[in-house]
C-alpha cells in the first residue's frame, strides 16, 4: 500500500495491478486495447490506492491548452519521420490521455540547441520528453522547467534519463555471434553525436577484445540506406568478415538486403543481427536475430514522471532481451 505522505501515482496503479505503465493509462483514460483482465486490475488498484489524476495535469488541457512536448534533437527534421519517434510519440500519448493532456512533436536541431529553451518557454508547453538529448542541449532546459523534463537518453542533474540498457544488449548479441562460430564481426554504428552509439560500440569493442577479434567498426544513421552503403564498404575493407551487428534493426535489414544483392549467403557466409526488435524484423528473409528495445515503456517511465511531477531516479535502465532468428 503506498503511504500517505506523497500522492498516489499512475505508476503505482499499475505496479500494484501488475501491468506496464501503457496499459494501466490505456484502461483508465478508457483508450486503447486493454483485456477484461488487466482492466479489472487496473480499476481495483485505482480504488484501491486512492488513485485521481493530478488536478494540475489535468489543468494542462482544460484551463490553458498547455500539453506534453516530444522533443527530438536531430540535424534535420526529417529525424521526426523515424518510426522509433513514433512509438515515443504513441506511449507519451496514452500515458498523457489518462490525464486528459495533449501531446506535441517537435525538432530540435542540432545547431541550435538553444532552440529548446525558446520552446519550453511557450505557454501552452507544460513538460517536455526530450528525445536524443545532447549534453549541449542538456544545458540549456530553463530553470523554471526543472521537474517538468525527462529524458529519452543521456539525463543531467536536473533532468532525468530513462532509456535501454543498449551496452548490456550489444554485448549479448555479439557474445551470441562469436559463440555460434563467428570470429570477425563488425558493427555498424549510429550517429556519433549521440551518447548511445559510444555506450553500445565500447560494449562491442571489450567483447570482441576479449574474444581476441579484430575490431571492425563503421558508422551508421539508423536507417535501411546507411545499412546497405555501410555493409558494402565492411566487406570491401574487410572481405573476410563473417557477421555484421548494426545498432538499429532498419540499418541491420538494409544490411541483410545489401548482401544478399551481392550474392552473398546469409546466414552461411555473413550473419547479421539488429538492435530493437521492430515489427519488421520477423518478416525479413532470412528473419532478424535482434535485442529487445522497450520503447514504449521507456517513454511511458518518461511521460508519467513529467505528468506526476515527482522525483525520477537519476538514471533508470530498461533491459534488452537477446531475439534469436535465421539470420545469425
Amino acid at each position: 500500500m503506498v503511504g500517505e505522505s506523497r500522492r498516489t501515482t499512475l505508476a503505482d496503479v499499475a505496479r500494484h495491478a501488475d501491468v506496464s505503465l501503457a496499459t494501466a493509462s490505456r484502461v483508465l483514460s478508457g483508450r486503447g486495447p486493454a483485456s477484461d483482465a488487466a482492466r479489472r486490475r487496473v480499476h481495483e488498484a485505482a480504488a484501491e490506492l486512492g488513485y485521481v489524476p493530478d488536478p494540475a495535469a489535468r489543468a494542462l488541457a482544460t484551463r490553458g491548452g498547455t500539453r506534453v512536448a516530444v522533443v527530438v534533437g536531430g540535424h534535420s527534421a526529417h529525424v521526426l519521420n523515424d518510426p522509433y519517434v513514433g512509438r515515443v510519440v504513441a506511449a507519451t500519448a496514452e500515458v498523457a490521455a489518462a490525464r486528459e493532456v495533449g501531446v506535441s512533436l517537435h525538432w530540435l536541431p542540432l545547431h541550435d540547441p538553444a532552440e529548446l529553451g525558446r520552446l519550453v518557454e511557450h505557454r501552452g508547453i507544460g513538460g517536455v520528453v526530450l528525445v536524443n538529448p545532447t549534453t549541449t542541449a542538456l544545458a540549456v532546459v530553463p530553470q523554471a522547467m526543472r521537474g517538468r523534463v525527462a529524458a529519452i537518453g543521456i539525463g543531467s542533474r536536473d533532468v532525468p534519463s530513462f532509456d535501454v540498457d543498449n551496452g548490456a544488449g550489444a554485448a549479448r548479441v555479439v557474445e551470441h555471434l562469436l559463440a555460434s562460430g563467428r570470429r570477425r564481426v563488425a558493427m555498424i554504428t549510429g550517429p556519433p553525436w549521440l551518447p548511445c552509439t559510444h555506450r553500445a560500440a565500447a560494449a562491442y569493442r571489450r567483447v570482441v577484445g576479449e574474444a581476441g577479434s579484430p575490431v571492425r567498426l563503421v558508422p551508421g544513421d539508423f536507417t535501411a540506406a546507411r545499412g546497405g552503403t555501410a555493409s558494402a564498404e565492411v566487406m570491401a575493407r574487410w572481405p573476410d568478415t563473417d557477421a555484421v551487428f548494426a545498432l538499429g534493426d532498419l540499418t541491420a535489414l538494409g544490411a541483410l538486403a545489401a548482401l544478399r544483392r551481392a550474392g552473398v549467403d546469409v546466414p552461411g557466409d555473413v550473419a547479421v543481427a539488429g538492435f530493437d526488435d521492430i515489427d519488421f524484423a520477423a518478416l525479413s528473409r532470412p528473419a532478424l536475430t535482434t535485442t529487445t528495445n522497450p520503447v514504449e515503456d521507456i517513454a511511458a517511465g518518461a511521460a508519467t514522471a513529467v505528468l506526476d511531477r515527482r522525483r525520477a531516479d537519476p538514471s533508470t535502465a530498461y533491459p534488452s532481451t537477446l531475439v534469436l532468428r535465421e539470420s545469425s
